[in-house]
């Protein structure tokens, strides 16, 4: 990307004309700013911003292990689908990270009684390292970790490579479809809501809840049409609008937006030194007016850097922390590892990591998965 081109490693003042800037905040600014008429001078950034590229590693590395886990829970599925016959693998319990759902009845357990829920445990661990690293580092599970969000990110590049462009809904479409993520999030945090504590147990812990995962690979593997032509509207219309699914239809990254708005992190403008290039603006994949704000609150800031990296401006652009301290991408990077493997690590050391289901069990389900119905 040209955004990511090295610029010259000196500083260098270039006149850019520009409307003038009466805006005042601290830390360096142009002599020039705010001065009626002003020709803006253009501190251009000394070195390569290498924001994208610790982003990039991150999203690789979660995307490779979430295929890792695809592999090993197709291979489990299998074993116990042809009574033994196969290749014998264990069932990784980050699978889980793929049931949000029962993610939220086993946090609703924990809350209400104390008591980490024996089934599915890992995803509600993976939940809560999701939300603390969106309500810390401005919904980056989003940006950062979220392998539909990657596959959706490469898509839109995709498109752009190709057709030199994506495109972006009218205003009030685009307001009217972002809703809709949050409806959904509403129905299932209702769902959730209306359960008692025994009513999730006997859920999860009844056929259906046992096999849940299993039934989820089920739908992929045994897509029906209709399933199928919603996958490729989804998949083509990610080519040409940026995160289609994400920005308009997944509840999950609602409920990481909400986190968000209470994060200490956020994107901040100095004036004074933008050179209203709107290059910020034009990067940001969730459609921000990055250009006309001094900070960004929106729930739909995904924390990805984009524009940081997009502004040819030393200091225009940056994350900051309380009191404006700067905060570089691999700062982020450590602080999203450090929850990961730290919210792992405590679930293993505590015993509350894995689902502990007799072999005998299995063998009996799985192979009858498509067999159970919603209890409710």
């Amino acid at each position: 990307m040209a955004a990511d081109a090295a610029p010259p490693r000196a500083l260098r003042q270039d006149s850019i004309t520009g409307p003038p800037d009466s805006e005042s905040t601290p830390g360096r600014r142009r002599p020039d700013a705010g001065l009626p008429g002003a020709r803006k001078k253009l501190l251009r950034r000394a070195g390569r911003n290498r924001a994208q590229t610790v982003r990039r590693t991150v999203q690789l590395a979660f995307f490779a292990l979430n295929v890792w886990i695809a592999v090993e829970f197709y291979l489990f599925v299998r074993y116990y689908e042809t009574g033994g016959r196969t290749i014998f693998a264990a069932r990784p319990s980050g699978v889980e990270g793929w049931l949000p759902i029962a993610s939220l009845m086993n946090l609703k357990v924990l809350l209400y009684t104390g008591r980490v829920p024996a089934m599915h445990p890992a995803g509600m661990f993976l939940l809560l390292a999701f939300l603390a690293a969106s309500w810390i580092f401005r919904k980056s599970f989003c940006g950062w970790l979220c392998p539909i969000g990657t596959l959706s990110e490469y898509l839109w590049r995709l498109g752009r490579q190709t057709f030199g462009r994506n495109f972006r809904l009218p205003r009030w479409l685009d307001i009217a479809l972002r809703s809709l993520k949050y409806i959904l999030l509403a129905l299932f945090v209702y769902a959730v809501a209306s359960m008692s504590v025994s009513g999730i147990r006997a859920f999860l812990e009844g056929p259906y809840g046992e096999v849940a995962d299993v039934k989820m690979l089920n739908f992929f593997r045994d897509i029906g049409l209709t399933g199928g032509i919603v996958l490729a509207v989804l998949i083509v219309g990610s080519v040409f609008v940026q995160n289609l699914w994400c920005r308009y239809l997944c509840p999950y990254g609602a409920l990481m937006g909400l986190a968000s708005l209470a994060s200490p992190l956020r994107i901040r403008r100095d004036p004074g030194l933008c050179i209203d290039c709107a290059r910020c603006a034009k990067a940001c994949p969730s459609a921000l007016p990055v250009d006309r704000l001094i900070t960004i609150q929106s729930a739909e800031c995904i924390g990805c850097m984009e524009c940081v990296t997009s502004c040819p401006a030393e200091g225009a652009l940056f994350m900051s922390a309380p009191r404006r301290k700067r905060v570089p991408a691999w700062a982020i990077a450590a602080g999203i590892a450090v929850l990961f493997f730290g919210a792992v690590g405590y679930a293993r050391w505590t015993g509350h990591w894995r689902t502990d289901l007799p072999s005998q069990t299995y063998f009996e389900l799985v192979p009858h998965a498509n067999e159970f119905t919603h209890p409710g």
